[in-house]
């Protein structure tokens, strides 16, 4: 892969792991504040995110190659970093 894709797919990824961060925390919020409904919407809505994400990257072969420096902890044991 040339580097100008590396670099672009670096962003990418970086990009898609703030957004789950984002859901990640707001569901946290959500819980604390016990509202279910709007904690159950953003569930679906990180669920149908992730699931995007991973239906785009097993129809890519070369991305599943792919590792991103410095990713979060949880991240880097999913197998789409991997």
């Amino acid at each position: 892969m040339e580097k100008a894709n590396r670099d672009k797919l670096k962003d990418n990824l970086m990009f898609v792991g703030t957004i789950y961060d984002s859901f990640e925390a707001l569901e946290e919020t959500l819980g604390k504040l016990k509202l279910e409904r709007p904690l159950f919407i953003t569930h679906v809505a990180k669920m149908a995110f992730a699931e995007e994400v991973f239906k785009r990257v097993e129809g890519a072969p070369e991305l599943c190659k792919f590792t991103p420096p410095k990713v979060q902890t949880k991240q880097a044991a999913h197998r789409f970093y991997n």
